[in-house]
């Protein structure tokens, strides 16, 4: 079984094609059963936001782990590959660091990726699909992140998703204070975007959610008011700036009931972005006038304001991600000769029994202890010697040299002169 990762992310696929491979949480512990229970696949785990899509698996078929993505949600392979990188071993374990450490994000630095790496892991740990290659990967992963982040300025000067949907509201609007604002969802972006929005002092702020529970347990915070998204239909001509982030498979807004917000407006424009994906918006809305509808990638080169001031930092984590690299590479290598050392002692310990019951017959016979021990000890040393003594006899020319070298080296012994 060989490390291998892959997957899709902001920098190789489009979002229209990002959104067909994500997993929602409701989905992971079925889906990672599906890879490991009908796959050659000994671990496994996901990460899966909106700007990336990976698998992190131990196999030795890495093909049939990628036809797997594809097959479970329901794409032809062929549509899928050309957006997929492919990582084995050290490529593995160095994208990995570098995606815990802010380096793969769209926004540089940012730290919402170490926790969705986490809550892959749980994930993972959830479903028991997570062994001892994986988990010490992660675990190494989560190390090396924390030693970036305190070694270096990676997240100095850094705009966040959230921070990048307030700031444009205000190229829109200009002071947003006399705005009313909705969000839809109260997931973990929402609330983010909601404290970067509450600091603007809003007009008023409405939080809406498929459950009213979570919608009023952060309206609390933010003295806003909860609704519900059967609601939606009536509330969405009363706001002028809309964040949606959801983890529904389809649309929450779609192109007529925009239209219709619209329309009793009278043409007032509205703001809104949306950050899931798959997306909550349709297409469509795009197209109606007085509206102005950014998605997720529309964001990035706002998120890559301040990014100049963050370049040095950059080669600093890469100096710390390579160092760090080389190690795991060490342990592994140590993990990959441990069937053959367990072997050579399983061995060892058949000819120290087989000789020790010998002895213990010829003891029993009365035979004298001191001759009982050398012919112990000539036994031991006989069956040690023979392997490596036949294969030094039995060698080809063209390999014998080497083999020498090798005994010498094994055995710590000194040629003559």
């Amino acid at each position: 079984m060989q490390l291998f990762a892959f997957g899709i992310n902001h920098h190789t696929a489009p979002l229209g094609v990002r959104e067909l491979v994500t997993f929602p949480e409701n989905t992971m512990e079925h889906a990672l059963h599906d890879l490991v229970g009908r796959n050659p696949i000994k671990e496994a785990a996901i990460v899966s936001t909106c700007n990336r899509t990976e698998v992190y698996c131990s196999t030795d078929k890495p093909e049939i782990a990628m036809h797997w993505l594809a097959d479970f949600h329901h794409m032809p392979v062929h549509e899928l590959d050309p957006y997929l990188y492919k990582l084995s071993r050290e490529q593995a374990v160095k994208h990995a660091f570098r995606v815990a450490s802010g380096l793969d994000s769209m926004v540089l630095g940012e730290p919402q990726i170490l926790g969705q790496l986490k809550n892959a892991v749980k994930s993972a740990e959830h479903a028991g699909t997570l062994g001892l290659l994986l988990h010490k990967l992660f675990q190494r992963t989560f190390f090396v992140a924390k030693e970036v982040r305190t070694s270096t300025e990676i997240g100095t000067n850094s705009i966040s998703m959230a921070a990048a949907a307030a700031r444009l509201a205000e190229r829109i609007f200009g002071d947003i204070g006399e705005q009313r604002v909705l969000f839809i969802g109260a997931g973990e972006m929402i609330e983010l975007c909601a404290s970067h929005f509450a600091a603007r002092h809003p007009k008023c702020i409405t939080v809406a959610n498929r459950t009213a529970e979570r919608a009023e347990l952060l309206s609390n915070r933010f003295n806003a008011r909860a609704i519900t998204l059967g609601d939606l239909p009536e509330e969405l001509a009363l706001h002028d700036i809309v964040v949606t982030c959801t983890a529904s498979p389809l649309p929450i807004l779609g192109k007529g009931m925009v239209e219709r917000a619209i329309k009793i407006r009278k043409h007032r424009p509205i703001f809104i972005v949306d950050l899931a994906v798959p997306r909550d918006v349709e297409l469509e809305v795009a197209e109606l006038d007085d509206v102005f509808l950014y998605y997720v990638d529309d964001l990035a080169d706002i998120v890559k304001e301040g990014l100049d001031s963050r370049q040095s930092a950059v080669a600093q984590a890469e100096t710390i991600i390579d160092s760090n690299v080389v190690n795991f590479m060490r342990w592994m290598a140590s993990r990959e000769l441990v069937p053959t050392i367990r072997a050579l002692r399983d061995q060892a310990e058949r000819y120290r029994r087989h000789e020790l019951a010998r002895a213990g017959k010829l003891l029993a016979q009365g035979k004298d202890p001191q001759e009982v021990i050398e012919s112990l000890s000539n036994g031991l040393t006989n069956k040690f010697l023979h392997a490596p003594s036949s294969a030094l006899n039995h060698a080809p020319a063209e390999e014998r040299d080497d083999l020498v070298e090798l005994v010498n080296r094994l055995y710590q012994l000194h040629r003559p002169q």
